[in-house]
């Protein structure tokens, strides 16, 4: 039966469907693009773009170690600041004026909270910035939708799997496309479709979590180096407004594009009083603010 004529129904892509009316949503915090220039005094990646490091990103989550070096800036505090001070293996590091204090199994940002109520006493506004100058063992970054995305110790052989089991995996909104990058002077990503910047310092790959979920031993479980970046981004939306059976946004998931016909399916159907021929995608224009008409 031809549907009456009604009210117009509108499928809107953000780089793959934007929201019809309103703002797009939020990224997540802390998600972005993986380094793709030199190093930090600490050995990080950083960004060629202005963008931050991972380490600068994360570095308020990351848990102290013992034997971590950290570089202390303390404002009016001549005794402790801009001196590289190594945790000890009894987790303390032992300080002018201020004594031993606990380090490890604390957070950056704990520390430099503890360290603020301990300056009090000497000086009026005490202000402290910690920075890990050199890691107890080589770090891997895990950046953006992880359930607990961080900075974390590479002890011996560990594939992708097994780090990411071991910090509790994606978020449920996360993308099922994960991003892998590593710098030149830890060797090539053994994966077919890896990519050298064009600096060629750094490769990148993205592996779908579909393969590593579903083989046995998947090529793609690759086994991590010293400061590898693995990030993954929000899942790609789709959004369908208008007459139809469930307004709201769907998920891309693992695949690269959806038809506007699985997008219906998805919201359930025209509504009765839908008129198709009235059917619109809008498409963003890539930088700018404008979106064109389909």
């Amino acid at each position: 039966m031809t549907p009456k004529l009604g009210h117009p129904i509108v499928i809107s892509w953000l780089v793959f469907l934007l929201p019809l009316a309103g703002q797009p949503p939020q990224q997540q915090t802390g998600v972005g693009q993986p380094p793709v220039g030199g190093t930090t005094q600490t050995g990080v990646p950083q960004t060629d773009t202005g963008l931050q490091s991972p380490l600068e990103r994360l570095r308020p989550n990351y848990v102290l170690r013992s034997g971590d070096q950290i570089l202390i800036r303390a404002f009016e505090m001549e005794e402790i600041s801009d001196r590289p001070f190594r945790i000890d293996t009894d987790g303390f590091i032992s300080l002018p004026v201020l004594g031993k204090i606990k380090a490890a199994g604390v957070t950056i940002e704990n520390l430099e909270s503890s360290m603020v109520e301990a300056l009090r006493k000497y000086v009026r506004q005490p202000q402290v910035t910690i920075t890990v100058v050199q890691f107890s063992s080589e770090p891997v970054f895990f950046v953006g939708a992880f359930k607990v995305p961080g900075i974390y110790p590479l002890q011996g052989r560990r594939t992708l799997v097994e780090m990411m089991s071991s910090i509790g995996g994606l978020l449920p909104t996360a993308s099922r496309r994960i991003k892998l990058t590593r710098r030149k002077e830890f060797g090539e990503i053994p994966l077919p479709n890896a990519v050298a910047s064009p600096e060629g310092n750094v490769a990148s790959v993205e592996i779908s979590m579909a393969s590593l979920r579903d083989n046995l031993n998947p090529a793609e479980d690759v086994v991590l180096q010293p400061f590898d970046v693995i990030s993954v981004e929000r899942a790609e939306m789709v959004y369908v407004t208008g007459e139809v059976g469930r307004v709201g946004a769907f998920e891309l998931q693992e695949r690269d594009s959806m038809s506007v016909i699985q997008a219906l399916t998805l919201a359930g159907g025209l509504a009765q009083d839908a008129d198709p021929k009235t059917a619109r995608i809008l498409r963003p224009i890539m930088d700018t603010d404008r979106k064109s008409v389909v």
